[in-house]
Formats: structure tokens, sequence, C-alpha cells
């Protein structure tokens, strides 16, 4: 009997490939409203120019690889992929760094490998690691959130976008960047001096966290993915805040609350560790890749050299899934644990 030559991302039911990143991306939209709110129109330019981006790149790799154009443009894994790096990066990012990582992301980390369902790492944050070892001066240009610094309106950002020799921007630390590099206040003191910080995390940080678990939320209830792998990657960060943080001496990594609701943490559990491609599996296999992605963004954005560790954490746990999946496969219906291995 021929079997039929197909490869993931799987879907069962009424949903399919094109439906699950079409719902992927509307749960992006309450993240990049509360985005734009605080940071101003940089995340939509970014967005709506990598997008194009995209679509070239992706249809350049498919023409070059003979696949007809409209069936796999019709998926919207372009799109998604478009979408998650560009809301990683900085507002306000020049033409160029947003083509530079599209480009890493579509030809590099997915079509290199075979094109979707065959690549190893999450296309998106291959490519935004890429811009961060590449460019690291441009990846850290964050603009202030509103309230602490003015936003620029749309036609500034357009001018960020394509003209950024003649846009003079004004850009700041992020509160991760601060708790990083702070060793001599205690932590209350550090919030007092510095208006980045919020109530519990970063001015505007925390509310974007906040609106990507509810989208997070929004595709757990479409049951585009199981909570195995975002609650077990939430949880690992947590206890691991929750074990080493010293009370606020200068030393102090933040608390538990601080680093749920800081960086890219809820955009990272629920719409790049659920990614069915790179991650595990099984369902053993997700809760330890949850686990460990949340463990290691902990440790490096406390011990290492990046504050937001998120990309990095996934790209480790990308190498570690199938290694993961050998030894979490669940036992065959009807066989003792051992039967028919040699």
């Amino acid at each position: 009997m021929a079997l039929l030559r197909i490869t993931s991302p799987h879907a069962h039911g009424p949903l399919s490939t094109s439906r699950v990143m079409l719902n992927v991306l509307l749960a992006t939209i309450p993240g990049i409203v509360v985005l734009t709110y605080f940071f101003g129109f940089g995340t939509l330019v970014n967005i709506l120019w990598g997008s194009l981006v995209a679509l070239a790149c992706e249809s350049l790799a498919l023409k070059l690889r003979g696949r007809p154009l409209g069936f796999y443009l019709k998926d919207y894994s372009a799109l998604v992929t478009a979408t998650l790096l560009c809301v990683a990066l900085p507002p306000y990012s020049p033409w160029w760094l947003i083509a530079v990582g599209i480009a890493s992301s579509i030809l590099l980390a997915k079509h290199l490998y075979g094109g979707l369902g065959y690549n190893p790492f999450n296309p998106a944050m291959a490519g935004y690691v890429i811009l961060l070892i590449s460019f690291p001066l441009q990846m850290t240009a964050w603009a202030p959130p509103r309230g602490v610094g003015e936003l620029p309106g749309l036609l500034e950002a357009l001018q960020a976008c394509f003209i950024p020799a003649s846009f003079d921007g004004t850009t700041m630390a992020t509160p991760l960047d601060i708790m990083k590099q702070n060793n001599s206040l205690l932590v209350e003191d550090l919030w007092q001096q510095n208006p980045q910080f919020g109530r519990w995390a970063g001015i505007g940080w925390e509310w974007v966290n906040l609106a990507f678990l509810a989208g997070g939320a929004w595709l757990l209830y479409q049951r585009i993915f199981t909570w195995h792998a975002p609650v077990a990657m939430l949880a690992g960060l947590a206890l691991m805040a929750a074990i080493f943080n010293d009370g606020g001496s200068s030393a102090s990594g933040g608390s538990a609350l601080f680093h749920l609701l800081s960086g890219a943490t809820m955009f990272g559990a629920f719409f790049i560790v659920t990614d069915p491609v790179t991650s595990a599996v099984s369902v053993r296999g997700r809760l330890i890749y949850g686990a460990m992605v949340g463990i290691l963004v902990y440790i490096i954005r406390v011990r290492g050299n990046y504050p937001d560790a998120v990309a990095f954490a996934i790209l480790i746990m990308n190498f570690a899934a199938p290694f993961i999946d050998y030894y979490t496969q669940p036992r065959t219906y009807g066989h003792q644990h051992g039967e028919g291995e040699k």
C-alpha cells in the first residue's frame, strides 16, 4: 500500500495548515495593538515591510525549487514568520535590518532544510539571533514607552524604516537591560531611579505580555496546541526566579513576576515554544521541552550576555527536541516496556 508522503505540521479534524497559521496571526493582534499603543507605529511598519519581504523570499525559494507558488503561499506560513520576527524586533528598525532578518528566516532557516515541516529550528528565532549577533547596536535600540518619552508619529515611523539616516530617534535601555547591568543599587532603589519600571515589570512591557497571554489563551481555546509546553516554560522560569530571588539586593536577578511580565516571555511561551515543527511532540516531551526553555531563559538572562534570552533558549532546545522525543515516546498499545526493542 502506498503511503502519502507528507510531513509536519499535522492537524486533526477541520483544521488545516492555513487555518492554523491564520489563527496564529489573529492571536497576535492584541499584543501588536498594545505594542503600538506603548511604542508607537514602528511595530506596524516593521510587520508590513517584513511581510512584503517574506512573500518575495518565499516566492523566490519556491520558484527555484520548482514548487507551485499559489499552493504554498496560501498556507500563510511566510506571513506568520514575518509577523513573529517583526514583533520581536525593536520598533523603528531600518528596512535593511528587517530584510536581512526575514531573508535569513525564510531562505536559510526554512527552505535550506526543505521548507515547512522539515526545518529543525524555528525560522523567526533563527533570523532574530542572526540579527542580534550581527547587528547588536540596532537590535538593542528600543524606543522609550508611552509615559516615559515622546512617541514618533506614523510619518516618523516610515522615515525611520526607509530613510534611517534622517531619523533621530530616542532610545532607552529596557528593564531587563537595567536589571542585568545593575551592580550597586537595591532593586527598590533601582525601580525608583528608572522611569522605565512600572508596577510589576517595565512600563508597557507588562501589558504587552498580558496581551500576548490573552492571544495565547485564545489559541488554547481553539485547540491549536496543548497547554503542556507553554505552561511548563512559564513554570520553569517562575520557579528559577523564585528560588534565586534574594529579596532585592544589588545582585538580584528579579522576582518571578518581573520575569514573567518582561521581554518576550509570554510571546515566546505561546507563539514560539508551541511551534509544532521544532518542538517535542509527546506529552512528556512537551513538558520537558517547555520547562527546559524556561530554565534556560532565566539562566541566560541573569548569567549570560543577552538580557532577553527567549530566542537563544528556544534554539538550544530545538537542538534537543529529537533527543527528547526519542526518550519520551509513548509505549505502543498492547506492548510492555522493552518489547520489540533491540
